[in-house]
């Protein structure tokens, strides 16, 4: 009997540790809804055309409107400002938040950039729209994504694709320069984030 009792609770709690490790999930977008991607030159395509940026391309892959709302030298802060007008404007259904390299470039303390993060989800989530969180790497040797971003995901419970621009600008082949991605680059980052779409139940 006793046995059988801690088999049992052995299997609860395999249970319970799988439910916690379960990724968050997102809703299932429908063919009209609108796609907002959110950030800063890495968003905007900087070092590929317009029509090879990853906003575009994943367009293309995923078959929705994908809004390409990325502008060079953006930071967390400066964001917040001009983020109501582009939900307002293009009310999306999901919006793929790319942002925090700039701050990095710029030494802005991490704390800032960790509670800008978390105004942007909530300006977002209060519009109406999910949120997927993208991960920036540190602008350093061996640099991945700091640890801030988990920190939000985890405590906003939000899908957090941290590897994708890490894993780009480590290949020299996919990258324009030392901080952005080539076309190749690009469409490196909207075939991974397809994939994560569909794995979070959004595709």
């Amino acid at each position: 009997m006793q046995l059988i009792q801690r088999s049992l609770f052995t299997l609860f709690a395999l249970f319970l540790l799988a439910a916690c490790e379960r990724a968050p999930t997102l809703p299932k977008l429908n063919s009209h809804d609108v796609i907002v991607a959110f950030g800063d030159s890495l968003t905007h395509g900087i070092g590929a055309s317009a029509d090879t940026a990853y906003p575009a391309v994943l367009a293309t892959l995923t078959s929705r409107t994908v809004i390409n709302a990325g502008v060079p030298g953006d930071t967390t802060a400066s964001a917040l400002l001009r983020l109501p007008e582009v939900l307002a404007e293009h009310q999306p259904r999901l919006v793929l938040l790319c942002l925090g390299g700039n701050d990095m470039l710029r030494q802005h303390p991490a704390a800032a950039t960790e509670n800008n993060l978390r105004l942007l989800v909530r300006t977002i989530r209060a519009s109406g729209a999910s949120v997927v969180l993208i991960g920036v790497p540190e602008p350093k040797l061996f640099g991945g994504a700091p640890d801030f971003y988990a920190r939000v995901a985890e405590d906003m419970q939000l899908p957090l694709e941290q590897d994708i621009f890490n894993n780009v600008l480590k290949d020299n082949r996919l990258k324009s320069d030392s901080i952005h991605a080539n076309a190749a680059g690009y469409r490196v980052v909207a075939e991974r984030l397809a994939e994560f779409l569909k794995k979070t139940g959004a595709l």
